[in-house]
Parts: C-alpha cells; structure tokens; sequence
C-alpha cells in the first residue's frame, strides 16, 4: 500500500466549520474598504523576482532567506509574492494607473509566500488583507489609512495596541543610519551574524532582527536619536493630530522600522499580546519612492497589510465569537426512497429562493436523517411523507423548540422564509 502524501510544513488545511469564520473576516473586510471607498485588485500570485529585488529590499530577510524562487523554461527567475504592496505598485505603473483620476485607492485579498520557521499565526504560505492608496501626500490620508485599519479591528471587538513612528526620508534617514552604526560597531562581537552583515549594509534592519539581543542593543543605540528633517517632522507631527482629532489612540515608537526597505516617514504596527513571539497582526505605512523606483512618475503612495491567520488566532485567544453564514437553513428528510423526486424538486425550489438546503444521499433510514439532519446545524427539518402529500402537505419542524406542525405545501417556502427570518440572530451564530 502506498504511503500517505501530507501537506508541506507550514501550510494549513482549512477545513468546512473553520472557513465560514475565514469568510466571515474576508466580507467584513470587502465592507469597510467599499465604506471608505476603496475597489478590489488582483494581481498574480508569481511575480519576476527583480520586482521583489528592487522594491522590497536586498537586505530584508525576505530577499535573502525567505522567498520561493525559480526558474521558468525560458530561465527567467520567479517568486511566490512574499507580499502585496510591490506587485499592486508594478501593476499602477504597467496598466497606466496614473493616468487616471488620483488618488487610487485598491484593496486586495490573497495568499502570500515565505519559507520562515513556522510557528503560532506564521506559515509558509499566509494570507493577507491589504490595502494601498496612490497619489495623495497629504498627512491626513496617513490618518485616515491607520484610523481604517483600527476600525476594521475595533469591528471585532478586539483589544489591540497601535504603534507609529516616522523613518524620516532619503535626507535624514542616513543621519540615523551613521547613528546607529557608529552606537554598534564597537559592539559587533555582541551582534548575531545576521547582524553583523546589516551593520555593513542596512543598520537599520537591526531594529528589525527577530534576536532580542541585537534588538535590544539597537533600540539603547536609537533611544533619544531625534533625526527627522524639519519636513518629515512637520509630516509626523500632523499625522498625530490628525489621529487625535479622529481619537485613534496610538504608542509613539521611535524604534519601530517596519520589515520592509521601501517605507519613508510614517510607519506603523498593530500588536496584540498573547500570541507567542508573532505579536503583530498587521501594519504598513507610506512608501513614497516606489512608483518611481518601478519606472512611474514620481507617485506617494501609503498602505497597510494585515495577516488574516493572526486576526482569527487573536480572536481566539480574546474569546470573540465569529458569526457563522455557512450553516444550512432546511434539511428535508422522505420517509420513503419513493419521494426522492420530491425531495430533489423541493430543495431546488428552496434554493431558487435563497435559502441554503440540503438533503441525505446516502440512503439512510429516516431516522438516521433526522440524527444527520441534527449534525447539520438547520434550524428547520422538512419531512415528506406519503399520507401527507397526498393531502398536499409536509411536516415542518422546529430544531431549536423541537416542535412540528404541518404546513401545506404550497406555502412552505413562504412559512420558512418567515420562521428563518424570526430565528435569524439564533441560527446564524456560533462561538469561535
């Protein structure tokens, strides 16, 4: 006998009863971004491996270690995105985004790709809700981007910190780096090996090292460093009035760099505890130099990512109860194989509808669809019975009360479309 072929490490089955909860986040999602006036992207789940190259970062982790790269017959590299905002700003440049009325305002949904130690909420291939605004400078969009990514946390209840920072620009971000290094180069034996390569080429990914250790040393080298050039201090500074005025309560960390080369100015992260070492569940910031640097006009641009396995893993742990649109509605159980007909026509009528029905096609005695039809979570259970449509009726019973009446079947879809509708908030919930 042949053995068993499982899943690749890192990689998740999501399996019927936990991808209702997956849905219920990805339309609450599509809700808020058509709130704030945002429509949806697409773009392909491969790119060339240059775009990552040149837009993510040569020194991030994720260029160096974690992207699934290969070749194609024509010997052209490729790689699974490890994220969203590159491929969404390629495709503004290629498909001639700017041409039209700006700002453009894009959300997206997808898979994403990174070969990283897998552990709580961090798999080899993640999913991730995001979204990114083109053409619009002003400190207020910033405010605006952060405030919608609370409120699309705060929708669920949960209880979350948001971090801000400003990473200054290409005229007062060197003035950090020369900071930095010249606060940890006496202490290169101390850093991991990782480490002592960003001090060389990029310090300030040391903010960003999954050590503590070499964090810690970073943050006591940056602690006190006021680096911001006057413009990208009056951008932060109106950023967080901004925030006030809308009362988005946030943490100002002068540390935090956000994983990712193509960030200017304002940066932030939304962190959740109790979730092991991953206490992120989202973030992003403004990426101003990366239209230009994919060959567009020069274009700011600002966005945000969150990780759809952390949000349910955070909404978990904080015990919120994720609503349910999956379960069924009717389930008709024939006490003879004879109506089997009658059943088929019936569920095509329910459904034509709108109603979610189903039936048993595995031969079962009635009483074992009645116990199946209890395992299904439907709310109402419609029996077909000889004697009964003979006198042009079906019995109708109530799962939740455990009643049963006969209704007459003319006027059963009307009579389960009203009891649905009295039950709703009943049937339709189920804790997470």
């Amino acid at each position: 006998m042949p053995s068993s072929i499982n899943r690749p490490r890192g990689t998740i089955d999501v399996l019927p009863g936990e991808v209702e909860k997956w849905q219920y986040v990805e339309e609450s999602f599509r809700r808020i971004c058509r709130e704030y006036g945002y429509a949806e992207i697409r773009t392909p789940v491969f790119e060339y491996t240059e775009l990552f190259d040149r837009g993510v970062g040569e020194t991030t982790d994720i260029i160096e270690k974690e992207m699934y790269t290969f070749l194609d017959r024509s010997e052209r590299s490729l790689s699974l995105r490890p994220e969203g905002t590159a491929p969404i700003a390629r495709a503004y440049v290629e498909d001639k985004l700017f041409s039209g009325p700006q700002p453009v305002k894009v959300y997206y949904q997808g898979p994403m790709f990174r070969y990283d130690r897998p552990q709580a909420g961090r798999y080899r291939q993640f999913h991730q809700l995001g979204i990114e605004v083109f053409g619009a400078f002003s400190p207020a969009i910033d405010a605006e981007v952060i405030a919608m990514s609370m409120d699309f946390c705060r929708r669920f209840g949960l209880k979350l910190d948001l971090h801000i920072n400003s990473v200054g620009c290409g005229v007062c971000r060197p003035v950090m780096r020369e900071k930095l290094y010249a606060g940890l180069r006496t202490r290169l034996e101390d850093l991991c090996e990782d480490c002592r390569l960003r001090l060389e080429r990029n310090p300030l990914r040391i903010l960003d090292c999954k050590e503590k250790r070499c964090r810690g040393m970073a943050e006591e080298a940056a602690a006190g460093l006021n680096f911001l050039c006057p413009e990208c201090g009056d951008h932060f500074e109106k950023v967080r009035n901004y925030l006030d005025v809308l009362d988005v309560k946030y943490i100002v960390d002068h540390c935090l760099v956000r994983g990712l080369d193509y960030y200017t100015r304002t940066a932030f992260e939304i962190m959740a505890p109790g979730i092991g070492a991953q206490r992120s569940v989202g973030g992003g910031g403004r990426y101003d130099g990366l239209v230009e640097m994919f060959g567009g006009p020069p274009t700011p641009g600002i966005g945000y990512a969150m990780g759809l396995e952390r949000l349910l893993l955070v909404m978990q742990e904080q015990g919120l109860p994720v609503p349910c649109s999956g379960r069924l509605d009717v389930y008709i159980v024939t006490a003879e194989a004879e109506l089997e007909g009658k059943a088929l026509r019936l569920l095509q009528e329910l459904r034509g509808n709108g109603m979610h029905a189903d039936k048993d096609y595995a031969g079962r005695s009635m009483k074992a669809q009645l116990k199946q039809a209890g395992k299904s979570g439907a709310p109402f259970v419609v029996i077909l019975g000889s004697d009964e449509l003979r006198r042009g009726k079906v019995a109708l019973k109530d799962m939740l009360s455990g009643s049963q009446t006969e209704v007459p079947l003319a006027d059963l879809v009307a009579t389960v479309t009203g009891e649905i509708d009295t039950h709703f908030t009943k049937v339709r919930r189920f804790k997470g």
